[in-house]
């Protein structure tokens, strides 16, 4: 039942927020791309570049990872370090990233609970950290779009395990959004839409289109 007289024009604490998440980049590198099968990997790259974009527009701290970089999977990749050229590269042995004590500690280290989860690939690299987390108590959303599997099957029935775990599935065009919530909010407008011009498909020729016809105050 709805007790109306406590209903208020009031955000969810279930949203994301810039000062309540962490952004988990983990093995996005050459050897976990070769692998992935599960969806178009340029579309990959374009929607973890877009996430990693929106988590340095809103300040939100990241932890970037690898596995086996220099003996097998190849260094992380090159957008990423682009984006956040001064940031850590944690490189594990472990599948398990969870499993790395300095991957945990870089996440304890933010103070954030909720945690916006990609990487590849989905079944193993993804599910092993984001059963991990949860079963610690942190809140994990994962970037169906921002990662992949060896198959399409893999994809989705990892996803589908995390879910019924409890993990919550949402895209980098979700979270972005997400963390801007109000088009007044000025200071993170500008680029926000230059993310979604670069990144966001028909989205963002949406977007350049409004702008040279309505005027560079369109919104949305």
């Amino acid at each position: 039942m709805v007790d109306f007289a406590q209903v208020k024009a009031a955000p969810s604490p279930d949203l994301l927020t810039p000062d309540n998440a962490v952004v988990l980049f983990v093995d996005h590198q050459p050897q976990m791309f070769f692998g992935t099968g599960s969806g178009d990997r340029t579309a990959i790259i374009n929607s973890t570049v877009g996430l990693a974009k929106a988590a340095r527009a809103f300040d939100v701290p990241v932890v970037l990872s690898t596995v086996a970089a220099e003996s097998f999977s190849g260094p992380i990749l090159p957008q990423l370090v682009e984006v956040f050229p001064k940031q850590e590269v944690i490189d594990r042995s472990t599948m398990n990233a969870w499993e790395d004590p300095a991957f945990v500690e870089a996440v304890k280290a933010t103070g954030r609970k909720k945690i916006i989860l990609s990487g590849l690939w989905t079944e193993v690299c993804l599910v092993l950290p984001a059963l991990s987390a949860l079963g610690q108590g942190y809140e994990v959303y994962v970037v169906a779009d921002a990662s992949g599997g060896v198959s399409p099957a893999a994809h989705e029935h990892a996803l589908q395990r995390m879910v019924a775990a409890g993990a919550v599935p949402v895209t980098w065009v979700q979270v972005l959004l997400e963390l801007q919530r109000d088009w007044a909010r000025q200071e993170t407008y500008g680029a926000v839409m230059e993310i979604v011009k670069e990144h966001g498909g028909a989205y963002g020729l949406g977007v350049v289109y409004a702008q040279s016809v309505i005027g560079a105050h369109a919104a949305g």
